[in-house]
C-alpha cells in the first residue's frame, strides 16, 4: 500500500516508526528497518527521502519559535481554541534529534529474506501466539464486529510495536511541530500537527500522554492523528478512544476498522505460496495481470502442495525476489493491508506473520540468499543505463517502482534474459 495522507503510511513516508538499535530506512520495493536481535522493534517499512531532499537544512529554536506565532494563528482559524494551544503549545522547543534521525538515511538496503527473517520469526510467533491466547476474547468481538481475522490484527500489532513492547516515547506534538517546522514535509507535518491538537481538544488524550514515534505515529498499532480521527474507536465503551494506554483493545479495533473499511474479504487470504510450471511466462507475474486461482491452474500455477489453489478472487502473481525466490498468488486482500503500509514487504510480512500465528507452515521455496539488493546510488544507475538503452523508467529515483520493473523486464526479453522484471546486481553489471 501507497496511501493517502490521511493513511497511516503517511507515518512511514519518510522516517521509522519506534526506537531501535539501528535506523535504517527503505524505498517502497525492498528496503526495510531490520529488528535488533531480540525482535522489540518496529519492522515497519519506510520510503528513503531523494538526495534533493538531504540537503534541506535545519533551523535553530528561535526561527521556531517565531513560526510557532504564525502556526497559532492558522491552527485558530481551523477551530483550534487558544486553552487547547495554550496547554499543547507551553514550553515547546526544537528537537534536533528529530531532523536528525529524518536526515539519517542507510545508502544500502536489505533483501526481503532478512526482513522476512526478522518479521516471522520464531520468537515473534511465539509472542504473537502468546498475545493472541492472552486477549482471546477481545480478538474474536474484533473479528465477529469488523470481518478481519485476529490472526491479521494480531500481525498488524506485532511488527509495528512488537506486541506494543515498544510504542514510542517521543512528544507527539513536539515531533510534528519541529517536522512541520522543517521546510522538506512542511505541509503534510502541519496537517498531522492540527489533527493531533484536535485529538487533544477532543478530549481522547492529553498532550503529556500523547507518546509515540519520533514521526509522529502512535500507540500499540501506530496510527498518525489523521488516521487516528478517520478510523480509531472506542471498542471497551470507555468513552475515549484510547490507543496509548496498555490496554491495547481501542488500537486492535481500530486497526481492524482500518482494513474493514478499505475493503478487507474475510476468509480470503492475502496471498499463497505457488509453484510456477517450467516454461513459465514471466512477463505476466504483474500487479496488473489477474486470472481465476483456476484459470492459473490451468496454465499450471499451482498450490506448493501440487493442487489448484481454490478460487478465492482474482489474483495477481507476485515474485518478490524476482525468479529465483518465493513465487505467490496475491489477492485483494493483500492490496488492503497495502493501504495500511505500502512496502511489500510489509505486506508479505503481515500477510505471512498472520498465517505462522494460524498455524500455517513456513514459504517452502528458497531465497536467493547469496544475492544483496542495489544501494539507492545503484539503483539510480540502473535506471539512468536502462533509460539511455532504450528502457525508459519515467524517471531517475532510485526506487524501483512499476516503471523501473517494467523497464527491466523489457530489457531482459531484449536481451533473451528469464522476464521476472527483478533489478539485481547481475543486471545492472551486464548494462555496465
Amino acid at each position: 500500500m501507497r496511501k493517502c495522507a490521511s493513511g497511516i503510511i503517511a507515518a512511514a513516508l519518510w522516517a521509522s516508526i519506534v526506537q531501535a538499535e539501528s535506523h535504517n530506512s527503505a524505498d517502497r520495493s525492498q528496503t526495510f528497518q531490520l529488528a535488533s536481535a531480540d525482535m522489540t522493534v518496529s519492522l515497519r517499512p519506510v520510503v528513503r527521502p531523494s538526495a534533493k531532499e538531504y540537503r534541506v537544512s535545519t533551523e535553530g529554536n528561535a526561527r521556531f519559535q517565531a513560526w510557532l506565532g504564525a502556526f497559532r494563528e492558522r491552527a485558530e482559524q481551523q477551530g483550534i481554541s487558544a486553552a487547547t494551544l495554550d496547554r499543547a503549545l507551553a514550553g515547546l522547543t526544537y528537537d534536533k534529534k528529530i531532523i536528525e534521525r529524518d536526515r539519517n538515511q542507510a545508502e544500502f538496503s536489505k533483501p526481503i529474506w532478512e526482513y522476512l527473517d526478522a518479521a516471522v520469526s520464531d520468537t515473534r510467533i511465539r509472542n504473537g501466539r502468546a498475545g493472541l491466547e492472552r486477549h482471546h476474547a477481545t480478538l474474536t468481538r474484533i473479528e465477529a464486529q469488523y470481518g478481519v481475522e485476529k490472526e491479521v490484527v494480531t500481525a498488524i500489532w506485532g511488527l509495528e510495536t512488537s506486541f506494543g513492547t515498544f510504542r514510542g516515547s517521543d512528544q507527539t506534538i513536539r515531533s510534528l511541530a519541529t517536522l512541520a517546522f522543517d521546510a522538506r514535509r512542511a505541509q503534510f507535518f502541519e496537517t498531522q500537527l492540527i489533527a493531533a491538537l484536535r485529538i487533544v481538544q477532543a478530549g481522547d488524550v492529553s498532550a503529556g500522554n500523547m507518546v509515540g514515534s519520533w514521526a509522529g505515529a502512535m500507540g500499540h498499532t501506530q496510527f498518525m492523528p489523521t488516521s487516528y480521527l478517520d478510523h480509531a474507536v472506542d471498542f471497551d465503551g470507555d468513552g475515549r478512544r484510547d490507543i496509548w494506554s496498555e490496554d491495547p483493545t481501542d488500537a486492535l479495533a481500530s486497526a481492524a476498522t482500518y482494513l474493514a473499511r478499505h475493503g478487507w474479504i474475510k476468509g480470503q487470504p492475502w496471498g499463497v505460496e505457488v509453484r510456477l510450471p517450467q516454461g513459465f511466462d514471466y512477463a505476466v507475474a504483474k500487479r496488473d495481470y489477474t486470472l481465476m486461482p483456476s484459470d492459473w491452474a490451468a496454465r499450471g500455477v499451482l498450490g506448493r502442495n501440487g493442487t489448484p489453489v481454490p478460487d478465492y478472487g482474482q489474483a495477481a502473481i507476485l515474485l518478490p525476489a524476482g525468479g529465483q525466490g518465493v513465487a505467490l498468488m496475491i489477492f485483494d486482500n493483500f492490496g488492503v493491508i497495502e493501504k495500511y503500509n505500502g512496502a511489500d514487504a510489509y505486506v508479505i510480512g503481515i500477510g505471512h506473520l498472520s498465517d505462522r500465528l494460524a498455524g500455517q507452515a513456513p514459504f517452502q521455496a528458497n531465497w536467493p540468499r547469496g544475492d544483496r539488493v542495489l544501494s539507492f546510488t545503484e539503483k539510480k544507475e540502473l535506471q539512468s543505463r536502462l533509460t539511455e538503452a532504450g528502457f525508459d523508467t519515467q524517471g531517475i529515483d532510485g526506487r524501483t517502482g512499476p516503471n523501473t520493473t517494467d523497464a527491466v523486464r523489457a530489457y531482459q526479453l531484449a536481451q533473451g534474459l528469464l522476464p521476472d522484471g527483478y533489478a539485481s546486481l547481475k543486471l545492472l553489471e551486464r548494462l555496465r
